[in-house]
């Protein structure tokens, strides 16, 4: 996150469009998350579930399992409906870290496990990121809701 990567000669002007979305049946309690890559005409739909969780969780979820999957540096346009996702990652994290994660108010970041994990993930990548209005009829989103909808029906939850 703090510095961008070189992107791969090959890949240069294109783009990958990263979006994500995650769903708690109950917060916590059973959820689900998803998210559609689309490359060059060429899509590619992931999601997944857990029995016990929390809506955040699944959102940070979506991302760092979408971003994992990139085999080498992209740039990326990652959409999101989480302004937890989106003000953690832009915002909020490098405060964190500088107070050995912690919050302002100094308590302990939620969800330290993940952020760390995103935090390592988004490192390879030059990532522009856009919040999006949920439910709100944009395509990409509204896919990315139906596929962590999936992931819970994937836990045993029906959405």
């Amino acid at each position: 996150m703090d510095h961008a990567p070189t992107p791969d000669p090959a890949t240069q002007g294109k783009v990958v469009h990263i979006y994500t979305d995650g769903a708690c049946k109950g917060n916590p309690g059973p959820g689900g998350w998803g998210a559609l890559l689309s490359y060059n005409g060429t899509e590619r739909e992931l999601f997944g579930g857990e029995r016990s969780t929390t809506n955040n969780r699944m959102e940070l979820t979506a991302v760092i399992e979408a971003l994992s999957t990139l085999n080498r540096p992209c740039r990326v346009l990652l959409h999101t409906d989480s302004q937890y996702v989106q003000k953690g990652i832009t915002e909020w994290i490098r405060g964190w870290k500088a107070r050995g994660w912690k919050t302002a108010s100094k308590e302990p970041v939620k969800n330290v496990d993940l952020w760390k994990k995103l935090d390592e993930v988004v490192r390879d990548h030059d990532i522009e990121w856009i919040w999006v209005k949920g439910h709100a009829g944009h395509a990409g989103n509204e896919r990315a809701d139906a596929l962590a909808n999936r992931g819970c029906a994937s836990a045993g939850v029906q959405a």
